[in-house]
Formats: C-alpha cells, sequence, structure tokens
C-alpha cells in the first residue's frame, strides 16, 4: 500500500497539529503494511520532513523541497497522476482539490462552534476548503468519539465513514525523581512540586481568564507556595487576557513562560505539583494525558471530550463556576489521599495511549480506503 502524507502542520513551533503530523511522518515509513509513503506541502513534494521542523534552515532549500515549476492547472493535474494508486492523507482538516480521494483527520470543529475564537483567515479557509474536503475524503479520522459524534451529526456522513483514532503520548512524558530536577528547572526559576502548571493557547475558549480568577481565590499563603505557570503562545482575542496575567504576575503568583521548546515540556509537567486544564472544547486534549504520564494530578473542565479522554483519573469542574473551581484547585493541591489516587490512576489512562497505537489503528483506516471495504 502507498501513501501520501501532508505535512502543511509541521513547522519550527509545532502546535498539536504539528506534533500529530510528525509523529505520523517519522512512523509511517517503517510501517510494515506500507510499501510506499512520499510527503507533500503546498503542491511541492517534501524530502526531508524533519527539515521543517528546524527554525535555522530556509524552506525553500532543496533538502526539504522538490520544485515543480509548471502552471497551477498543469501541475494540479500532474500531482493528481502522481498521487494515483496511493492513500492521500490529511491530517490538518482538508486535501488538495487535485486529490480525487483520501482520508482527512478533523481534529474537532471550533472553526464552526466558536468562530470568534479564530482569526478571519482561518475561517475564510474553512468555508472555502471544508467542505469540499470532507466530499472529496473516502474517510474521516477524528480523535475521540464525542468528536467523532459531532462530525457525524455537522456533515450528515454515516458511521462507516467516520473514525475514531485517539492520539498517542510520547515516552519522553513519564515521571522524574526531585533531584532530577532540581538543576534543569533552575533555568525556568522553578523548584519542583512547588507549581501548578496549564499549556495551553490563550484564547477564549481554554478559560485561561477563569483560571486566574479561581486562582486569585485560593488562600494566599497556598498561591506563595504554588504560582500558577502558564506555557503556550498568543492565541487570537487574547490581549485583555494577557493584561490580566501580567497583573497577576506583578501580584507574584503568575508567571507565565510563553512557548516553551518540545524537548522541555516533559521536565516542566513533570516538576509540577498539579495540571490545571480547563478549556470547554477540545477535539482531544492531549496536555491533560501528557501530565498524567508524568505522573502529576490533574484537574480538568467537565466539558467537550474531556471526560471520556482522562477516564475518570482526573478531578473535573465546570470552569465558569469560580466557587467550586477554587475549591477543585485546593483539592487538587492540597488533599494528599485523591493525589495519591489521582497519579496511580492517571498513569494507568495514559499508558493506554501509545502513537504506535495510533498509527497501527490510521494505516487500517488507509487499508479500509485502499481495498474499498
Amino acid at each position: 500500500m502507498k501513501l501520501v502524507l501532508s505535512v502543511e502542520a509541521l513547522s519550527p513551533n509545532p502546535t498539536g497539529i504539528g506534533r500529530y503530523t510528525w509523529e505520523l511522518a517519522q512512523r509511517l515509513p517503517s510501517h510494515p503494511k506500507l510499501a510506499d509513503v512520499r510527503f507533500y506541502r503546498h503542491g511541492r513534494w517534501v524530502s526531508n520532513p524533519h527539515g521543517l521542523l528546524d527554525a535555522s534552515a530556509a524552506l525553500t532549500k532543496n533538502t526539504h523541497y522538490t520544485r515543480i515549476r509548471l502552471p497551477r492547472r498543469v501541475r494540479d493535474w500532474g500531482m493528481a497522476v502522481a498521487c494515483r494508486g496511493s492513500v492521500f492523507h490529511g491530517p490538518n482538516f482538508f486535501l488538495p482539490a487535485c486529490v480525487d480521494k483520501g482520508v482527512i483527520t478533523v481534529h474537532d470543529l471550533s472553526v464552526f462552534k466558536f468562530p470568534e475564537t479564530h482569526p478571519a483567515d482561518r475561517i475564510k479557509q474553512f468555508e472555502r476548503d471544508f467542505s469540499r474536503s470532507v466530499a472529496q475524503a473516502a474517510h474521516v479520522i477524528t480523535d475521540s468519539q464525542t468528536t467523532r459524534t459531532e462530525v457525524m451529526d455537522f456533515t450528515g456522513l454515516p458511521a462507516s465513514r467516520v473514525t475514531a483514532v485517539p492520539l498517542g503520548v510520547s515516552a519522553a512524558f513519564k515521571p522524574l525523581a526531585g533531584h532530577e530536577m532540581v538543576l534543569p528547572l533552575q533555568k525556568y526559576g522553578l523548584n519542583p512540586r512547588a507549581y501548578a502548571l496549564c499549556v495551553t493557547t490563550l484564547e477564549p475558549r481554554k478559560k485561561v481568564g477563569e483560571l486566574l480568577a479561581a486562582w486569585s481565590m485560593l488562600p494566599h499563603d497556598l498561591r506563595k507556595s504554588y504560582p500558577l505557570i502558564l506555557v503556550g503562545t498568543n492565541g487570537w482575542l487574547s490581549q485583555a487576557l494577557q493584561e490580566e496575567i501580567s497583573q497577576a504576575q506583578a501580584q507574584g503568583w503568575v508567571k507565565r513562560l510563553g512557548y516553551v521548546p518540545e524537548h522541555d515540556l516533559p521536565l516542566l509537567y513533570a516538576g509540577a505539583a498539579l495540571f490545571v486544564y480547563p478549556t470547554t472544547y477540545e477535539g482531544f486534549g492531549l496536555p491533560p494525558i501528557e501530565a498524567m504520564a508524568c505522573g502529576v494530578p490533574v484537574v480538568v473542565s467537565d466539558q467537550s471530550c474531556l471526560p471520556e479522554i482522562t477516564q475518570g483519573a482526573a478531578l473535573m469542574v465546570n470552569p465558569d463556576d469560580m466557587e467550586a473551581f477554587c475549591h477543585a484547585i485546593e483539592k487538587g493541591l492540597t488533599d494528599v489521599p485523591w493525589r495519591h489516587m489521582a497519579i496511580a490512576n492517571g498513569l494507568g489512562v495514559a499508558a493506554s495511549y501509545t502513537w504506535q497505537r495510533c498509527v497501527d489503528e490510521t494505516v487500517a483506516v488507509y487499508r479500509m480506503v485502499a481495498t474499498g471495504n
């Protein structure tokens, strides 16, 4: 079986979809059920997907791309011919117009459910290309059963054309002993087990503003002992939130690190006393599972797919209920019996999510498309 994988989501600072694409790109070529894997990006063949993660490399170098210097109509026809006999997978929602049939991964429907949290050009792209890509796709992959149901309801696709394939957790996310983290955490000005962590983009549906409000209600000594560490980039409509964060930082109970290199994330997770993820809408929600894999207790929103994904191992809360949210955070930091139980259960849940499982189940979808079964 031959495969073409679109890798437009790869960049030097990958988001969750970029990380998903990279896991597929590095694992699929060695899969025993695939005879040939090629990589595609914006009308070009990519010879070295790893180079797309290198911020110091120019994207036009021949080590990354095979240029196709042809008129667009001729180029698209050539691409269609070149892809014939292969399954084409668009892991970032879309298929090129020149692909007759393929597979797309729809991670969530936030553009349609929460358009105010996306820039205008992103919305226009979905209005232009999403329905076409769904119509072209022989099969749709989602990250969770919750999203699978949403996609079927939204698109009208039958259950036979939509499959949920959970994401995975890298082996780099694992528990670490305190003495292993003391020196590495110093560059961030942190001490092991002396902070709480939230890893998310700053945008309205992530509910970081509500997290700040709940944290401000904690007893002063608890806030002082466990400052809230925020990791993630600025999202849409985040200016007011950034100002709130700056005020909290000035008061000493919040520290924002912004974007953190991928290789440092396991360390920051493992060093946290508590991980909090209050978002009200996700397609999967990988950060709480990564925190569980690092042996950290987790508090999450009780909405969207998070109850499904965390499988009862996290403390659930409505992030819009400030009193309940504050109480959940305090319990997560101070209730020792619950913390021990949450750590043990979380490690078990995280162990069920592997990238190899994700790849194997994805290849099974390719096989259905290739054989027509």
